[in-house]
């Protein structure tokens, strides 16, 4: 049984923690586009063949896929803030082993480790849950998920313009000092997690899901060089299956898996991150076609002739207007629930999609789609942290997160192939170099609407939920066990109640722990200053109510959930009796 402790942080949340760790996952996302205005100078700058060169983007995909879910449980266990220092600061060294080598090998080492500061994203997250009363919550974990798209948004024209006036070196000298300013932020405005899962590390799980990961991943990213029905792509494609189907039957049994197949098997879960795939294909489709169409010649008949420079840009607004729709998400799904944005956002999305196509005439009309685009992928990455939050125990936030980052993270692999091989497909050859043609463009808007429409489904099978309750019926918490207190509230149904001693006085800061029938934790929180605590359930069922406090002896009570809400006062004096709700 995995279990949590609930010590509290030496200093409450403060109000600069939602920026900072924003900006640490913006400094993440960079990675990803960093390169992208020198990728077909890649080849000629680290003398090497084209085929070669994809490794240096390829080896920061596939090491991020890999950190993500593991960075996620690591922060679980032993402290959420701990693994996000950790996760800039090897970003930082992979920096800045890039920025000093021009060899292949060195380069593609640099950009593994810069890929491992992916599982900031999740870390933030679960930060921000751990920590915020419930009216900051919904808005600051919006600004952290979309800061994916943000980041990568604002890089290209930043990057751009580095690449176009200095050596192209100062891109990971930039980089570097961007992940030290985070690093120093985090350490002195972030204070680490109240929140534990008590356990040991699941390390041969760790290594199957990495392995297993990879085998997906390689051929995927590479398959347009292989060829796609080659031995090489088909054999590794056979063997990620064989590997991620023997590394599930290891989580099921065991008894603290990296990843808690059963909850991730919940509707609310499963749904949310099928959905993920498909908001990752649609996002990473704007950034591959745009900035090619505006750079190529206006002699191709339907180039818009802009440099490097501009061409970033013009799709800069795609990222600050995913940056500005977190508040309007946060408002949205206050009133009417994730759910609902994330159908909102995919609406909007397949709105610019379909509006695209007939926008590829000029620039002005390129910066209208990445405004229509931007608003309708933020407030789809918005919904998709408070979707598992609100499905998973407080204890999982971390690894579910970065399980549901990955998820994102293979639908841009995903689109990634395909676009490629669409567009190379389609591709015109004028002396000898392959021109992208106008077909080709348009065919890859249609297959991010596909994607869209696949997931729009998807969102439509999640569960609804009770609509939220307005904030202005909220009650703000004075303090940080009444705001532990608050968040429980959120879910409408559960237990709730007091712990009090033999004199029948309320006992405050006692851990309480539920746990349902198969010895499984299913949530904890710790009581209040007037003994009160409350905790959601999952599931109607029985359950065991654990409670323990200093100076006390433990108390394990059983208790029965039919649907609605029950009150369990919990006698610390009475020792394992049974107390029926």
């Amino acid at each position: 049984m995995t279990d949590t402790t609930t010590d509290r942080p030496d200093r409450r949340a403060g109000g600069a923690v939602v920026p900072v760790l924003a900006f640490a996952g913006i400094v993440v996302a960079v990675m990803q586009t960093l390169l992208v205005p020198v990728i077909k100078d890649l080849p000629q700058l680290l003398d090497t063949a084209p085929s070669d060169a994809t490794w240096v983007l390829t080896s920061t995909l596939l090491s991020g896929a890999v950190a993500t879910p593991i960075m996620g449980r690591l922060g679980d266990l032993y402290g959420k803030r701990r693994m996000l220092v950790l996760s800039l600061s090897v970003m930082v060294v992979g920096a800045l082993v890039s920025a000093l080598t021009s060899q292949l090998l060195t380069m593609i080492v640099g950009r593994t480790l810069q890929g491992f500061a992916m599982g900031a994203i999740p870390l933030g997250i679960g930060l921000m849950r751990d920590m915020l009363p419930r009216e900051r919550l919904g808005s600051a974990m919006a600004l952290m998920s979309s800061s994916i798209g943000v980041g990568g948004g604002l890089a290209l024209p930043a990057a751009a313009l580095v690449a176009q006036h200095a050596d192209w070196h100062a891109l990971f000298y930039g980089a570097a000092g961007l992940g030290v300013l985070a690093i120093v932020l985090t350490l002195l405005v972030v204070p680490e997690s109240p929140m534990r899962a008590e356990g040991s590390f699941d390390l041969v799980g760790a290594v199957g899901l990495s392995t297993g990961l990879v085998l997906l991943l390689l051929p995927i990213t590479k398959g347009s060089d292989w060829g796609w029905s080659s031995g090489t792509t088909l054999g590794l494609f056979a063997a990620s299956v064989t590997v991620l189907v023997l590394w599930g039957l290891f989580e099921l049994r065991a008894q603290a898996p990296l990843v808690d197949l059963r909850t991730t098997a919940r509707p609310a879960v499963l749904f949310t991150n099928l959905a993920s795939i498909m908001v990752g294909v649609a996002f990473y489709v704007v950034s591959l076609v745009l900035p090619q169409l505006l750079q190529l010649p206006t002699a191709t008949g339907y180039g818009l002739g802009r440099s490097m420079v501009v061409a970033g840009l013009c799709v800069a607004p795609l990222g600050l207007t995913m940056m500005f729709t977190a508040p309007v998400y946060a408002r949205l799904s206050a009133r009417y629930g994730p759910r609902t944005t994330l159908i909102t956002g995919l609406l909007i999305i397949a709105v610019g999609y379909g509006g695209g196509l007939g926008l590829m005439d000029a620039a002005w009309q390129t910066v209208v789609t990445s405004v229509i685009l931007g608003a309708g992928i933020g407030l789809a990455y918005s919904s998709l942290p408070a979707l598992i939050v609100g499905a998973v125990p407080a204890a999982e936030t971390g690894a579910a997160n970065g399980l549901n980052t990955l998820m994102r993270s293979i639908g841009t692999s995903v689109s990634s192939a395909v676009i490629g091989m669409v567009l190379a497909n389609t591709a015109n050859d004028v002396g000898g170099v392959a021109v992208p043609t106008m077909h080709g463009f348009r065919v890859s808007f249609l297959i991010a609407t596909a994607a869209v429409a696949v997931g729009l489904l998807l969102a439509l099978c999640l569960p609804k939920t009770a609509r939220p309750v307005p904030h202005h019926t909220q009650l703000r918490a004075s303090s940080e066990e009444d705001a532990v207190l608050e968040r429980a509230e959120e879910v409408l149904r559960g237990f709730r109640g007091r712990v009090l001693d033999a004199a029948g006085a309320p006992v405050a800061r006692a851990k309480v722990t539920l746990i349902d029938r198969r010895g499984r934790q299913a949530g904890a929180t710790v009581s209040g200053a007037d003994g009160a605590y409350a905790l959601a359930v999952p599931a109607e069922g029985a359950y065991v109510l654990a409670a323990k406090a200093a100076g006390h002896g433990p108390l394990a009570s059983s208790a029965t959930h039919s649907g609605e809400e029950r009150t369990v006062d919990l006698d610390l004096s009475l020792p394992g009796e049974t107390v029926s709700a």
